[in-house]
């Protein structure tokens, strides 16, 4: 998402060549607005003569706190940012209310990338207890369908052939996520893959995976917002679905497609999150075997329910991370085995490195042009990812 909405706002106009820097901030965990810091700091101590704005969901929950940074120049929240006369302007602290209509200009394409990001919808309107989310981007609001499909003819005019459906709650887009893609792959026929950002399994019913089985060309990979695997911590976090919904799910979409593979997030050491509860989240990992893990230690955020939970130790919490990601490399490195011999489609994003449809690295033993699919035969296994 925060790659589309940079597109849009070097599209808006500002000159970065005119030595002006702009940071587009995430603020999802703690530790994402401590590296926002971090690097404010850095690129204006490599750059002291430059103009720095910094704009997103960092600088939409705190603007005083950046606008008082030395190094900033001008804050911007997430709506001013997309808009050209305020992203071009000077005044040095713009941000306002974030339920203001969604729109977006469409984007021509994506500097130094072979998959073309397409921000469908703003905001969320759940109410997880440890998310910052809904504060920095506002209610769930979808760009219009035909604005969607606008912009979808847009990339597939020139040249992607992969489009990936992006933004803050995917799943829920309101005019019905499975709507919007009949839509989309019958009216561009000339999309050849498409994906989707992260997917709250809530959202997902049968039609989705009618829909997966009935569009060859929807990639057989998915990212989960799953969080935990254990129905206590799940309520805690006051998530919409159980570890038996996530079972059902990857249950019901292997049988449509054998081949697919899913990624999850996850967070560890939630409060009062207990060792049995961590068990039976390794247990969802393993039984689901979800191959492509984001694992995140619990990261306090101010304002959030959570916070006044009884908190685990922060070692604790890393602890459990460490073996979550452990797990997850174990499983992903046995995925990587069991494709050797087989043949694939990988789009090329460099010359020698690409993507296949259920989304495994591969390191290609022959130069081909970024942005073409082609037929590999996968010969091993390298540096954790496919050599072919």
């Amino acid at each position: 998402m925060n790659t589309f909405e940079s597109a849009v706002m070097a599209r808006l106009g500002v000159d970065l060549s005119d030595n002006v820097i702009l940071v587009n901030t995430c603020a999802v965990t703690h530790e994402a607005e401590r590296q926002c810091r971090q690097t404010i700091r850095k690129l204006k101590r490599e750059n002291p003569d430059s103009t720095l704005i910094v704009a997103g969901c960092a600088a939409q929950l705190n603007p005083e706190f950046y606008a008082q940074m030395p190094e900033v120049d001008r804050v911007l929240g997430n709506r001013e940012k997309l808009n050209k006369e305020l992203l071009c302007g000077k005044q040095k602290v713009c941000v306002g209310d974030m339920n203001t209509p969604f729109d977006l200009p469409i984007v021509s394409d994506f500097e130094g990338r072979t998959r073309a990001f397409l921000q469908i919808q703003q905001g969320c309107s759940h109410h997880c207890t440890f998310c910052i989310v809904r504060f920095a981007r506002g209610k769930n609001q979808g760009l219009p369908p035909e604005q969607v499909i606008e912009q979808a003819k847009t990339f597939a005019q020139n040249g992607f052939c992969e489009i990936v459906l992006t933004g803050a709650d995917v799943a829920s887009y309101p005019d019905g996520l499975c709507a919007l893609c009949t839509r989309l792959l019958n009216e561009v026929p000339q999309i050849k893959r498409l994906r989707f950002g992260s997917l709250d399994p809530a959202a997902l019913d049968e039609n989705f995976v009618k829909l997966v089985k009935k569009y060859p060309c929807i990639m057989p990979h998915f990212h989960l917002s799953i969080q935990s695997g254990d129905d206590t911590v799940l309520r805690l976090m006051a998530r919409r679905h159980r570890r038996n919904d996530i079972l059902n799910l990857v249950q019901n979409l292997r049988q449509v497609r054998p081949e697919v593979t899913f990624g999850a997030d996850f967070i560890t050491g939630f409060p009062q999150e207990s060792d049995e509860n961590f068990q039976n989240t390794l247990a969802l990992v393993r039984q689901a075997n979800i191959t492509h893990l984001h694992v995140f230690p619990y990261s306090e955020r101010p304002g959030t329910p959570a916070v006044k939970l009884k908190q685990v130790p922060v070692n604790i919490r890393k602890e459990r991370a460490k073996i979550l990601r452990d797990l997850g490399q174990s499983l992903y490195s046995e995925l990587l085995k069991s494709m050797v011999g087989k043949k694939v489609s990988v789009l090329a994003e460099s010359d020698k490195m690409g993507w296949t449809e259920n989304y495994l690295h591969v390191i290609l033993n022959e130069k081909v042009a970024p942005g073409q699919l082609v037929q590999v035969l996968i010969k091993g296994v390298q540096d954790n990812a496919l050599v072919g």
